[in-house]
């Protein structure tokens, strides 16, 4: 996820943990998201092999892993991205434009079904033949 403002307000509640397709790594959050998005952007697709992924920011402080460490990868200048060492499962994205916060893909929820997404950034590199038809802003 690059550069991109946090449209939206999030819900009050804490979405919980998260766990790597083998169970490896896994989180645990304690505080409500400060924003939650689906990103569009080459970068995310690309790290992700999907057309876009699904995003929430957790400031530091209010999440932990609970189990083991992920492995970490460079992607860019100030942006680091975290995944499964085992399995390869995407986990979360820092950057130092998003300073104390760490962000989390919301399909590695135990339970997906509170996140709410409020957006869409990096409206602008979506792909052609994706169509949603949700009616979130999109910038």
């Amino acid at each position: 996820m690059q550069d991109a403002p946090s449209p939206g307000k999030p819900p009050g509640q804490p979405l919980g943990s998260g766990r790597c397709l083998c169970g490896a790594v896994r989180f645990a959050t304690s505080a409500a998201p400060l924003w939650q998005v689906h990103c569009h952007c080459e970068s995310c697709r690309r790290n992700c092999a999907a057309p876009f992924t699904s995003f929430f920011g957790i400031a530091d402080g209010a999440w932990r892993w609970t189990g083991a460490a992920p492995a970490e990868y460079a992607s860019s200048p100030g942006v680091t991205r975290l995944f499964c060492a085992t399995c390869g499962t995407p986990m979360a994205y820092r950057s130092t434009a998003f300073p104390a916060e760490m962000h989390f893909y919301a399909a590695t929820l135990d339970d997906p079904a509170p996140y709410a997404p409020t957006g869409h950034v990096h409206w602008a590199d979506h792909l052609s033949w994706v169509h949603l038809a949700d009616s979130l802003p999109r910038r």
